[in-house]
């Protein structure tokens, strides 16, 4: 078995950070959405959550975007 080329790692440590940032911001968000309710915060406020978890999933698909095309240039 052979070792994984610098490349290949560095794009699985990059899909892993992705996948990450996505389960951690579904976390956050649901629990946010979950708290505001229960709390009562103004719409606003919980909105500003709304952007903040756009603003996340944003940065995955552009990520996600340059891994696959990363990979695309490298034939694989």
């Amino acid at each position: 078995m052979t070792r994984p080329e610098p490349e290949d790692r560095s794009l699985a440590r990059e899909a892993r950070m992705v996948a990450v940032v996505i389960a951690a911001t579904m976390l956050l968000w649901l629990g946010a959405q979950w708290l505001g309710g229960k709390e009562g915060w103004d719409a606003r406020y919980v909105f500003l959550f709304d952007l903040a978890a756009l603003a996340a999933f944003f940065w995955a698909l552009v990520v996600t975007w340059r891994i696959w095309q990363r990979q695309k240039r490298q034939g694989k």
